[in-house]
């Protein structure tokens, strides 16, 4: 009766605090997310393997072995309140005094290692990414764990010293505990001692959850189920019902981006991969899903009334918005899917729309209005580059091409860049490829100006850019610029423009494959290489750049942030239009300093004209040009009958 008494009361209580916290997740705005079950099953799986908490190994193995501990010591949970709620029930037809008490004496175990390498990271080791996390929360959670398997343990233990009928053999750590605990009555007293310890210790933990991060035991499947099938590199649309373009309060929160801030686990693993952060502006993805989630939740730790006040200023600061990159590389080591960046921009759009915006972005803007780049330049400036080619490059609006290429600003405009753009253009013309660009009736993408929040500015772009390309002809689009790729590929479709793009390694790599560009080998040089946010995390495009530098006879060796966890130049969401003279350093020379930490690679090869840029500057400003040569992947490739060149220095 005392059992059922405890259970009713602190039942009743968590449930009650479990509904005060999902309440806003319950009156969130609609977001559809519900297609597709196959798929959201499979990813489901996908993160209880613990894909991305593995790629930090120590935390990611200490998780998986509490992880896998919980689910096998959820037995003794049923024992306990199965049979101290209905008596006669057991889990001995089962295997309960065999097979399930042998693994639960050896997870046991497992659980206390987990929860004590636990403990000495976050005490002894404590990582830069756990700051501004609740050390105290931990502590409670780690304090009731232990409780709660140390009491499993010694119920079985002084069962077994007063005689039970449990086999030691099937019980080898609770029988070594055993062996030196009283038996007789004093055993059958422990043992009912420890039950209560252990039940108690079970519903105080269960009422202590909802009011704590480690509530996403319960909410990371559905929030990881629910995670956006969409491209990676389609922002979500404002949605129609707001009267503003962006979000001015926690309550216009979709149902999905509101359970984001309920399951925040605070691990700051966004944190520590975030370049915004690591140049130390005011932007930790962790803090601002922390900011947003108190504001769903003001007041003490287990209020939930949404209080309805504006975000940006009482909440999240602006210049904390502005220093973000769209690097997206939060999202990506994200464990449970947390979706920061659209948070960020649909917040942005508010500053945009209120004008509240640095100068130099401002006049970017006002650039991209007048001319349709944002230097400025007259449109007739922007084929200029092709006026010291040996031929004349077509003009896809006067004939039908194979390959229309559409070039980009910076690719365009910057003299840094357009070499890099004259090379990649002799070299398709050696290979005899049919391709001609839009000339002056080119725009720029509109990539980072929507990722900046300007949606009325994106739009104007996109459409001018998709009613030039409606009047040529052609198979393909390619692009040197993987921020114009990204728009082209995945933010054109929802206007219309369904198109086949490709970045410009794929189309070389192409042509060197099928024999058409024939290749001088190198001398086999050691280079590393940067993969650009756009082109590898942003769109999957790793393996053509590798692929060409091999290609082309030189060593690749990786730096140790690659891939999936490339380290952003800095230049993205609008941030090649901003100052960034406060920054303590630029992420461009942090990821310089780690190409030069490899002490192997004599060039830093880059396949993004931003990147290029970026770069050359970050090593100017560094003074290791004469050791680190900042070189595109087109620059590594030399023709079988071309004489060999130095490798450019930045």
């Amino acid at each position: 009766m005392l059992l059922w008494l405890l259970v009713l009361v602190m039942g009743t209580i968590a449930g009650w605090r479990f509904f005060r916290v999902l309440r806003p997740v319950f009156s969130g705005a609609a977001d559809p997310r519900f297609d597709r079950p196959a798929q959201r099953l499979r990813g489901l799986l996908q993160a209880l393997l613990h894909r991305r908490l593995l790629r930090l190994r120590f935390a990611g193995t200490l998780h998986a072995m509490i992880f896998v501990s919980f689910f096998v010591l959820f037995t003794s949970i049923v024992e306990t309140f199965g049979g101290g709620l209905f008596p006669g029930f057991s889990l001995a037809p089962l295997g309960g005094n065999s097979w399930i008490a042998l693994l639960q004496d050896i997870f046991a175990v497992v659980m206390l290692a987990g929860v004590a390498m636990a403990g000495w990271q976050r005490y002894l080791r404590r990582p830069v990414r756990f700051k501004g996390s609740s050390l105290a929360d931990a502590s409670v959670i780690y304090a009731l764990i232990v409780v709660i398997v140390v009491s499993m343990l010694l119920q079985a233990a002084f069962s077994l010293a007063a005689g039970g009928s449990l086999a030691t053999a099937w019980r080898p750590v609770a029988g070594a505990i055993a062996a030196v605990l009283p038996g007789g009555s004093a055993g059958m007293t422990g043992a009912e001692v420890a039950f209560w310890i252990h039940a108690t210790a079970i519903l105080a933990f269960l009422v202590y959850i909802p009011g704590s991060k480690h509530r996403h035991m319960f909410l990371a499947a559905p929030n990881v189920y629910f995670r956006s099938l969409e491209a990676k590199g389609k922002l979500p649309d404002p949605p129609a019902a707001r009267s503003s373009a962006g979000l001015e309060s926690v309550d216009q929160l979709s149902w999905k981006n509101k359970l984001d801030l309920l399951v925040c686990t605070e691990c700051g693993r966004c944190q520590s991969a975030c370049p915004a952060f690591a140049a130390g502006q005011p932007l930790s993805p962790k803090l601002l899903i922390m900011d947003l989630r108190d504001a769903m939740l003001p007041g003490s730790w287990d209020q939930a009334a949404p209080s309805g006040e504006a975000l940006i200023g009482a909440t999240i600061r602006p210049e904390t918005l502005w220093a973000c990159t769209s690097c997206r590389a939060c999202m990506e080591v994200c464990p449970v899917h947390i979706e920061h960046l659209p948070k960020i921009v649909d917040m942005r759009r508010t500053l945009v729309e209120a004008g509240e915006m640095e100068p130099m972005l401002r006049e970017a803007l006002s650039n991209l209005q007048r001319t349709g780049n944002s230097m400025g330049k007259p449109g007739k400036m922007r084929a200029r580059w092709t006026k010291d080619l040996g031929f004349k490059v077509a003009d896809a609006r006067n004939g039908a091409v194979d390959i229309l290429w559409f070039v980009g600003d910076y690719a365009s405009y910057d003299p840094r860049a357009q070499l890099v753009t004259r090379k990649v253009a002799e070299l398709l013309h050696a290979a005899g490829a049919d391709f001609g660009i839009l000339y002056e009736a080119e725009r720029n993408s509109g990539n980072d100006v929507r990722r900046v929040g300007e949606e009325g500015l994106f739009d104007i772009l996109a459409r001018g850019n998709l009613e030039a390309l409606a009047s040529c002809e052609f198979k393909r689009i390619m692009t040197t610029d993987p921020h114009s790729l990204n728009a082209l590929r995945n933010e054109y479709a929802a206007l219309g423009g369904n198109f086949t793009v490709l970045h410009y390694t794929d189309v070389l790599l192409e042509l060197v494959i099928e024999g058409r560009l024939k290749l001088r080998l190198g001398a086999g040089e050691t280079v590393t290489y940067h993969d650009p946010c756009y082109l590898g995390r942003y769109n999957g495009g790793f393996d053509a750049p590798r692929a060409l530098i091999e290609r082309a006879g030189y060593r690749l060796h990786d730096m140790p942030r690659c891939r999936e966890n490339s380290f952003c130049c800095g230049a993205g969401g609008g941030r090649i239009w901003m100052d960034d003279s406060a920054v303590i350093e630029r992420p461009s020379e942090n990821r310089i300093k780690e190409a030069l930490a490899l002490g192997t690679a004599s060039s830093f090869v880059v396949a993004c004209p931003k990147d290029k840029v970026m770069y050359s500057a970050a090593a100017q400003a560094l003074g290791v040009e004469s050791r680190l040569a900042v070189r595109d992947i087109a620059e590594l490739l030399e023709l079988e009958d071309q004489p060999a060149k130095a490798a450019p220095l930045a």
